[in-house]
C-alpha cells in the first residue's frame, strides 16, 4: 500500500501551532518569574516641612492694677497716735469731740512723754504730762476724773518724783495725783530720770463729782 506525503499547507499549520504554543509558554513563565518572591518597590513619600514647635506658654500680658481708693482712717478707741517717745502720747485716746458726750473716764486721759534735760551725771531724763481732755463746763467740774491708775512696769527714778503726783503702788500699777480728781482741761506734770523711758498708759480712771470727792 502506497502512503501519501503530507501537503506543504498542512506542514506549515503544524509548525505555526508549535511556535504559538512555545510563545504562550514563554510568556506564562515570564509572568511567574516577575511575581515570585518580589515585592513592588515602595512608593516615595513626598517630604513634608517640619511643623514649628508650639510655644510653651504665651507671653504674660501685664494687667493694670487700679489705684486704691482713698478712705478715711479712724482711730480705734483707747489708742493714741505715737508712742511713749519724745513728743508722743503714751496712752489715753484723743477724742475728736467731747462737747456733748460728758465725762468718759479713762478715755479722756492722755499721757504725753518727751525728753528733758539729762542729769549732771548723764542719766537721761523725761518729762511726763498727763491731761484730762474732757470738755465740760468752764470750771471743769462736769469732767472731773479721779482714781487714775497708770500701767508703768517697774517704774523707778534716779531723781525723786513727788509721790503726791506719781508713785508706784505695785508692779505695773502707779497712782496719779494721789488718786484725787483731775478737772477737765487740767494737766499734771512730773519728771523722772532713768536709762530708758517707761511705757505709760492709763489703766483705770473714774468720773466723779468734785464737790463730793475727798
Amino acid at each position: 500500500m502506497r502512503m501519501r506525503a503530507p501537503s506543504s499547507t498542512g506542514l506549515k499549520a503544524i509548525v505555526a501551532s508549535a511556535w504559538l504554543a512555545v510563545l504562550l509558554g514563554s510568556a506564562s513563565l515570564a509572568a511567574c518569574d516577575q511575581d515570585a518572591g518580589f515585592s513592588p518597590p515602595p512608593t516615595a513619600v513626598p517630604a513634608v516641612p517640619p511643623r514649628p514647635a508650639l510655644r510653651a506658654a504665651a507671653a504674660a500680658v501685664p494687667v493694670p492694677v487700679p489705684a486704691p481708693l482713698p478712705r478715711k482712717i479712724l482711730r480705734s478707741p483707747g489708742v493714741v497716735a505715737g508712742g511713749s517717745g519724745e513728743g508722743a502720747a503714751a496712752a489715753g485716746p484723743v477724742r475728736p469731740s467731747r462737747m456733748d458726750e460728758g465725762c468718759a473716764g479713762a478715755e479722756d486721759i492722755a499721757i504725753y512723754q518727751r525728753h528733758a534735760s539729762s542729769l549732771p551725771n548723764g542719766v537721761p531724763a523725761y518729762k511726763v504730762d498727763v491731761m484730762n481732755q474732757c470738755l465740760g463746763d468752764p470750771g471743769g467740774g462736769d469732767c472731773a476724773i479721779a482714781g487714775i491708775h497708770v500701767r508703768c512696769g517697774w517704774f523707778s527714778s534716779v531723781n525723786l518724783v513727788d509721790p503726791l503726783k506719781f508713785r508706784r503702788l505695785r508692779h505695773d500699777d502707779c497712782l496719779l495725783n494721789d488718786g484725787r480728781p483731775l478737772l477737765g482741761g487740767d494737766t499734771i506734770s512730773f519728771e523722772y530720770a532713768n536709762s530708758f523711758p517707761y511705757e505709760l498708759s492709763v489703766r483705770v480712771a473714774t468720773c466723779v463729782d468734785p464737790t463730793t470727792a475727798p
